[in-house]
């Protein structure tokens, strides 16, 4: 009993859970508040670049606007992102978003002192354990990071194939910009793929079941590496709908995206693409990932996310 009670002052909540939730999430609102009122980025705001920290968003909010998120079952305030704007992206004719560099940020899921402290416990580990993630960016980066994953991110399996090069590898930083009807991937820079997907501009995306967690995270390896033959993955592949790219067989549902723009922004490199096709194949709750301190909100208000 006295180490369930010690344990939350000696220890770091989990950075990150892992989580099973029905796409889209629902939970979360996120609300942008700029020069010319308040607006639902709800499905309009995505994460392009981890080195500087950078959203992008369909609005023109002015100069510094603030991204605020709130639970939408309890009302409550979670946390908010202030924002600096850096440029719009020029793509053509087609509407452009515009990216902004986040200055700071904060959240409320935890009370006082807990919060401070369990921030402090975080950061520390991480310097004196830094993963790749840790290594690229600083410990207080991180901590906004976690905030921009209030709404809780889907995980996806991405698919690349020519007749030289074959790979599939998951991600997270993607997601819908709504206003401007574009879709938006961000890609470290070092990815093997990344080149291919700037020269052919057409990738799969396959949305998975929460249970597949321990295969999406092994194929992490194919960041660094491609496949040799589609036949070496752990799991079964069918060819997407339009572009025939091998996409996984038990998808909750398949995207195709035809990619219109990249563009490097620190870290990563930013695509901007539309969908061709959007295959539903299954009802079920996708892989998420939020802040381990938003799953301890809601697990004490009796209404966690199921774990993956």
């Amino acid at each position: 009993m006295w180490k369930d009670t010690l344990r939350p002052w000696v220890r770091p909540l989990p950075q990150w859970s892992t989580v099973a939730v029905a796409a889209p999430q629902h939970a979360v609102a996120a609300y942008l508040h700029a020069d010319d009122g308040v607006h639902d980025v709800t499905m309009d705001h995505t994460v392009a670049s981890l080195k500087p920290l950078v959203i992008a968003t369909s609005m023109n909010a002015g100069q510094r606007p603030v991204i605020e998120y709130c639970d939408t079952v309890t009302g409550k305030r979670l946390g908010s992102l202030r924002l600096a704007r850096m440029v719009p992206l020029s793509i053509g004719e087609q509407a452009s978003p515009t990216l902004y560099r986040v200055t700071a940020g904060e959240h409320h899921c935890l009370g006082w002192p807990r919060n401070a402290w369990n921030r402090w416990l975080q950061n520390r580990l991480m310097q004196r354990q830094p993963s790749s993630q840790h290594a690229l960016m600083a410990p207080n980066a991180v901590q906004q990071l976690m905030i921009a994953y209030l709404c809780p991110r889907p995980v996806v399996l991405v698919s690349v194939d020519t007749p030289h090069h074959r790979n599939m590898f998951p991600m997270d930083l993607i997601g819908p910009l709504s206003r401007c009807g574009l879709y938006s991937l961000a890609l470290r820079s070092t990815n093997v793929s990344a080149q291919v997907m700037r020269e052919t501009g057409r990738v799969a995306l396959s949305c998975i079941p929460a249970a597949m967690k321990p295969l999406a995270y092994k194929l992490s390896e194919h960041h660094k590496m491609p496949l040799q033959r589609w036949s070496d993955l752990p799991l079964a592949v069918r060819p997407s709908r339009e572009l025939s790219i091998p996409a996984v067989a038990s998808a909750l549902c398949v995207h195709e995206l035809t990619l219109l723009h990249s563009q490097e922004i620190g870290s990563h490199i930013f695509f901007l693409g539309r969908v061709l096709s959007d295959e539903a194949l299954a009802h079920g709750e996708q892989l998420h990932h939020t802040p381990g301190y938003y799953q301890t909100y809601r697990r004490r208000r009796d209404m966690p996310f199921a774990e993956a």
